[in-house]
């Protein structure tokens, strides 16, 4: 009777715990790609009934379900169309910070970009692709450091 009940508090506790992990990352629809930053900015949100994608650490999201933040004329909006990982870094608008270079931020701006990529872009936006700055090193080889295995959304270890 014992191993009956812990039988069954096992099965709804595991279930209770996989919807947890479910939802903690957002599935791609579409296989994620490798955007260029002239692709990327196609997906400003200028063009109505357009994607709004922002990319955050080199991994493009797709904002579109947050377009009154990010549409055309909302507040956010120059962040989109774009990798700006600095702004993010620094929760900043200038067109100076709307750029991935992360040189000089400082401990406690890299935190709270990781805070926001982890918490804010990871759990509410699906994962379209990477900026070519993420595969690629400035004179255009491969970067061995990146995985994509190891990448949030990858259905396949091959997908490139």
């Amino acid at each position: 009777m014992v191993t009956a009940r812990f039988s069954v508090c096992f099965v709804i506790l595991s279930a209770t715990l996989a919807e947890d992990v479910k939802l903690k990352f957002k599935p791609a629809t579409t296989p994620v790609r490798l955007f260029t930053e002239e692709e990327l900015r196609r997906y400003d949100g200028t063009e109505e009934g357009q994607p709004i994608y922002l990319a955050v650490k080199g991994v493009v999201f797709d904002v579109t379900k947050g377009k009154e933040f990010y549409g055309k004329d909302a507040p956010y909006n120059a962040l989109v169309g774009k990798d700006s990982t600095r702004a993010v870094a620094k929760m900043s608008l200038d067109p100076a910070d709307l750029t991935s270079d992360t040189t000089g931020l400082t401990e406690e701006q890299l935190k709270s970009l990781d805070s926001i990529f982890e918490g804010t872009y990871k759990t509410k936006y699906p994962i379209m692709g990477y900026t070519a700055s993420q595969i690629l090193k400035e004179d255009g080889s491969p970067n061995e450091d990146f995985k994509p295995e190891d990448q949030p959304q990858f259905q396949i270890k091959d997908e490139f």
